[in-house]
């Protein structure tokens, strides 16, 4: 009788390279004449950001920029001052090994920073930052998916994975123009921006995707108001739209697109009366699309010859999934300070995340997203100096996405929507940050699976008696497919003779095994 085995090919994303690239940050700057002598250094920041990268046989090359705001108080005025460099490197990471259709993941960050006047004219910036660098690339496996002939019995089951991905990326370039209000003061400086993207819109439309948004943008700038130095927060949108061409793309992709922020700068301008009132916003955002086509696949685990001695050989087959996205919010709580440390104004209060780590519980039924919290505050103190402290605090959330969460990898992108704050009337600061999760929960990586079946057809089993039926005493949770191999007969015999519901005994009890031969 002849012998066939049927195989398919089943891609999976193989982790190319994993590592982390540190980068030194030095500034050794001279104030420029226009700037007032520093009397008090009230913060300093390092923002890294990746601005283009490239993937070459196996080599990734990336652009790095930092971007160093040190924000300082003269002595003569109390309008705070902002000194703003921009330095940029290139970076290159050699995998060792070319990939076929990388897929890279760059997260930069701030790792630490050291700031000081070397004297009233001259400033010290020494600190670092480190990008996390991740490269997937596709890897082809060969699997069993059925075999036929020489009595043979395939233990099979149904996978689902991406059978085809389609990536493409596009930077978009928006500039835009705001005025203040009226009631708001003329700008100093700008002392502190940050831009979010809201959820990205998608729409399909002959083979393109039309992308469409808003970036929102929250700054805070010094000022003088009632002859005295201040802060003014404000707060605008700029909407953008773009098509994106994806090759080959249709309504049977799942497609996702995210908006990156790249750049954000703003310049103030003066109007007609020479007043800095008019906001020139200059943004860049990178639209990052995925598309991932589903398909199934039988893949064969185990097997054996009812008849003939059989050998299998198995193998760690990885099929990569796709992932089931669960969106949830949730608030932390944190204090900040009391007593005569709580400041007589506060113009502004942001959190950052950091060093967020995501875990499911023991019991399989909740996730446990834990990590840092950094508050800012740009606060005017009991001297009528401006400050701007940081205060980190922990926090461990424990968020329930079902009975039983079917993955055995999970991960969360952490954004905070807002801050809010409060001052109690026995002096005590406490603040709230509403934070978004986004959990991408991935089910198991792998599955033992054959890898090739050999069946010696010129010999037959050797049976211990001349029977067609025999007794067995099923225990418990016995999987129906181990006791039909160990008397080499079929499954379904064994399921059709005891009328068993499932292919797991759900009692214990005596079995009627016939034998097939």
């Amino acid at each position: 009788m002849d012998f066939k085995v049927n195989r398919e090919i089943v891609s999976a994303a193989e982790c190319v390279y994993e590592g982390m690239q540190e980068q030194g940050v030095e500034l050794d700057y001279i104030l420029p004449d226009y700037y007032p002598d520093i009397f008090k250094l009230v913060r300093c920041e390092v923002s890294p950001v990746v601005t283009d990268y490239t993937v070459s046989g196996d080599k990734l090359s990336y652009e790095l920029r930092c971007d160093i705001k040190i924000l300082y108080c003269s002595e003569s005025g109390s309008v705070l001052q902002c000194v703003s460099q921009r330095q940029n490197f290139s970076k290159t990471v050699d995998f060792g090994r070319s990939c076929e259709n990388p897929t890279v993941k760059l997260i930069p960050k701030a790792d630490h920073i050291n700031y000081r006047a070397v004297n009233k004219r001259r400033l010290d910036v020494r600190g670092a930052v480190s990008v996390k660098i991740k490269v997937e690339g596709e890897k082809n496996q060969e699997v069993i998916c059925d075999a036929f002939g020489l009595n043979v019995q395939v233990r099979k089951v149904p996978v689902r994975y991406a059978a085809r991905k389609l990536t493409a990326e596009k930077t978009l370039q928006i500039a835009e123009e705001t005025e203040l209000s009226s009631v708001q003061p003329p700008i100093a400086n700008i002392v502190n921006c940050r831009c979010r993207t809201s959820e990205c819109e998608k729409k399909m439309i002959s083979g393109k995707l039309l992308a469409k948004g808003e970036a929102d943008v929250k700054l805070l700038y010094s000022c003088e108001k009632d002859g005295e130095g201040a802060l003014e927060p404000l707060e605008f949108s700029v909407p953008y739209s773009q098509i994106i061409d994806m090759d080959g793309i249709d309504d049977s992709f799942d497609c996702n697109i995210s908006a990156e922020v790249v750049s954000c700068d703003i310049t103030p301008s003066a109007d007609k009366n020479g007043d800095n009132r008019i906001i020139k916003c200059e943004l860049e955002l990178r639209l990052i699309c995925r598309a991932v086509k589903a398909a199934s696949v039988m893949l064969g685990t185990d097997a054996y010859s009812t008849v003939h001695p059989c050998e299998v050989v198995t193998a760690d087959i990885r099929a990569e999934q796709i992932p089931v996205i669960y969106s949830e919010s949730f608030r932390n709580n944190a204090k900040i300070c009391e007593g005569e440390n709580v400041p007589q104004n506060i113009y502004s209060m942001w959190c950052v995340p950091k060093n967020i780590n995501t875990r499911i519980s023991e019991d399989g039924k909740t996730v446990i997203i834990s990590g840092m919290l950094t508050y800012t505050m740009a606060a005017k103190d009991g001297s009528g100096m401006i400050v701007m402290p940081d205060k980190d605090e922990a926090f461990e959330e424990t968020i329930e996405l079902g009975d039983e969460i079917p993955g055995a990898f999970v991960n969360a992108d952490i954004e905070v929507t807002g801050v809010s704050y409060n001052i109690s009337s026995d002096n005590v600061l406490t603040a709230k940050a509403d934070i978004s999760a986004k959990i991408s929960v991935y089910s198991s990586s792998s599955v033992r699976a054959l890898s090739d079946i050999a069946i010696d057809d010129s010999v037959k089993k050797i049976r211990d008696g001349d029977y067609s039926i025999k007794l067995y005493y099923g225990v418990e949770n016995e999987e129906v497919w181990d006791i039909a191999k160990r008397y080499s007969t079929c499954v379904s015999a064994v399921m059709e003779e005891n009328e068993l519901a499932g292919e797991r005994l759900e009692s214990c009890g005596m079995l009627l095994i016939p034998i097939v031969n």
